[in-house]
Order: C-alpha cells, then structure tokens, then sequence
C-alpha cells in the first residue's frame, strides 16, 4: 500500500445547478446493489422531517411474506418495503404468474412514482423482470422521464438496461472482485438475508 498525503484544498468546485430529483442506478456483478439502495432508503428516511414527504421500497423478486434482515428493522421503524414477486425465478412453478406478479407490482410503483407524494422511490431487482421482458421497457423510461420533478428513484439489479443507463444521472457499477460464494462459503445469514 502507498500512503498518500491528504488533501487540504477542496478538490472540487460546489454545483451551481438547481436541486432535484434524480435517477440512480446500481448494477453490475459485485454484492452490495440493493445494500446501498437501502442504505440511501434509510438516509432519505431519516431526513423526512426536511423534505416531508415518504420513501418506499418496492422488491420485484421478493416474495411479500418475506422476513430478510431490511424487512425487519424496516418494519421497526416504520419504512414501508414490499415484495412484489415470487423468488428466484428458476424456483417459480409457474412463470407466467411470475411475469404478472412484476407487472402487477411495476403498477404499484409507478403510481407511488408519479403520485407527487414521495421523496424517494427503491426499484430494488427490477432489471430481471426488465430483461426477461416481463415488463415494459418504454413504461418505466415514460415514467422515470414523467415524474414530478423533485422525486428521486433508486434502481438496482445486474446487467441494466442501457436504456436506463442511458437516462440515470447517478451509475454505480458494483464489480466482483472476490465473493466467498465462490470459494464454497454458503450465504450468510445477516449478510445475504
């Protein structure tokens, strides 16, 4: 490791633009994509007495009886966090249900998008129902472009679309580097779930 000397001049000028909503995007292979969604769900949460408005979290792969670590403190707090699917979808016994069960749920978060009341909206995995072609691509680009100007969206999954990408204001790409799933550690209660 090299050691650096830190800066003492501010390496960066303030923005001069106006404040609004923003388009967030968190893709790619590495662990951490719906993490840092929830970690910016929980920031928006904590700063609802600024903005006054709600911050929802809407899960297109979860099931709605799911009890994961987030849907527990979530539900302690009061941060409301919905499943709209029915699990992983090689485990689904009917995926034409599955593929109704996204576009039910995309209805859900559209409306919580465009209805004004929201500081933040969490599309957490909706780029699986995306590229499966579950649910209308040109839909969510016309109600990303559509809502009130000051809502911001949180969308998370691998491989988005470069559509998505293409419109986003803020891109994260998680890389996997090295993942202990790999070496034969199986997934990790409080880590995975």
């Amino acid at each position: 490791m090299q050691i650096e000397t830190p800066p003492t001049e501010k390496r960066y000028d303030r923005p001069e633009g106006e404040r609004r909503g923003l388009i967030l995007v968190h893709t790619g292979d590495g662990k951490g994509k719906s993490t840092a969604a929830f970690g910016l769900a929980l920031r928006a949460f904590g700063r609802q007495h600024v903005h006054g408005r709600q911050v929802r979290i809407f899960q297109f792969m979860k099931v709605p009886s799911a009890r994961f670590g987030e849907h527990r403190v979530f539900e302690q707090i009061g941060l409301p966090i919905e499943g709209l699917g029915d699990g992983f979808s090689w485990k689904s016994k009917d995926l034409d249900h599955s593929a109704q069960l996204a576009r039910d749920g995309w209805q859900k978060a559209k409306a919580a998008i465009l209805d004004g009341q929201h500081f933040l909206v969490v599309l957490d995995e909706i780029t699986y129902p995306l590229i499966y072609g579950w649910l209308p691509l040109d839909d969510v680009l016309r109600t990303l472009r559509q809502r009130p100007r000051d809502v911001h969206v949180c969308l998370t999954g691998r491989r988005c679309p470069p559509e998505l990408i293409g419109i986003a204001d803020t891109v994260t790409e998680m890389q996997l580097v090295k993942h202990a799933f790999k070496a034969g550690v199986p997934a990790q209660r409080g880590i995975e779930d």
